[in-house]
């Protein structure tokens, strides 16, 4: 039988600062390459997605993503075999985007939006982290990101945050906080709490972690 893989899971809302703190992590586990599990790989096709009142595209709700294909890769994954996933880059036509091979690990690290609404993603975690900072500087690193890199008008950003993202945090997201194992702290603490929480993972993986 093939031993279970130490599966972290990291949530927080959107501008958190997620892939960041993932790819500090994935950097520490020295000898390990972990596994890295992205659900924003799973988005259905821009029109199989919702629309809201005004004729907007609401990319920032739990149907937004192939709930089963994620879990089952997700299960796939965590019981020692590769998976096959298309990496998801934003306005991207489906056949434009990369096939990638997640190769099994003693690691495994999701991260998401929805780590802990999705019952059976959450149960396959050993340990949670939930990215919490300020939701000002959420906004601004959403607007930075959506300026440069798609091309968005300010003023669709503030809308799609007061009409999705906002009311997705608030009803998806959030409301989870205290499920989760650790709550990173990503401002002027951000330093402190990764040494709490990289000495928390060597402990409990019983790993060389390397800061």
């Amino acid at each position: 039988m093939k031993k279970k893989p130490f599966v972290v899971g990291i949530c927080g809302g959107s501008g958190a600062g997620k892939t960041t703190l993932l790819r500090r992590l994935s950097e520490s586990f020295g000898g390990v390459t972990p596994s890295v599990f992205s659900m924003d790989n799973y988005y259905h096709p821009i029109e199989m997605q919702a629309i809201d009142q005004n004729g907007k595209v609401n990319f920032d709700l739990p149907g937004a993503l192939d709930q089963r294909k994620l879990e089952a890769d997700l299960h796939e994954l965590v019981s020692g075999n590769p998976i096959e996933v298309k990496e998801y880059f934003f306005n991207a036509p489906p056949n434009k985007n990369v096939l990638l091979t997640i190769q099994p690990s003693e690691v495994v690290i999701v991260e998401g939006l929805f780590l802990f609404h999705y019952e059976k993603v959450f149960e396959k975690l050993d340990f949670s982290i939930f990215v919490d900072v300020d939701h000002q500087t959420q906004l601004d690193r959403r607007i930075y990101r959506d300026q440069e890199t798609r091309g968005y008008k300010r003023s669709e950003i503030i809308y799609q945050w007061d009409n999705h993202v906002m009311p997705c945090y608030q009803n998806f997201i959030e409301p989870y906080i205290n499920q989760a194992h650790f709550v990173f702290r990503n401002d002027q603490h951000a330093d402190e709490d990764f040494i709490q929480l990289f000495h928390k993972l060597s402990s409990l993986t019983k790993m060389e972690l390397q800061t």
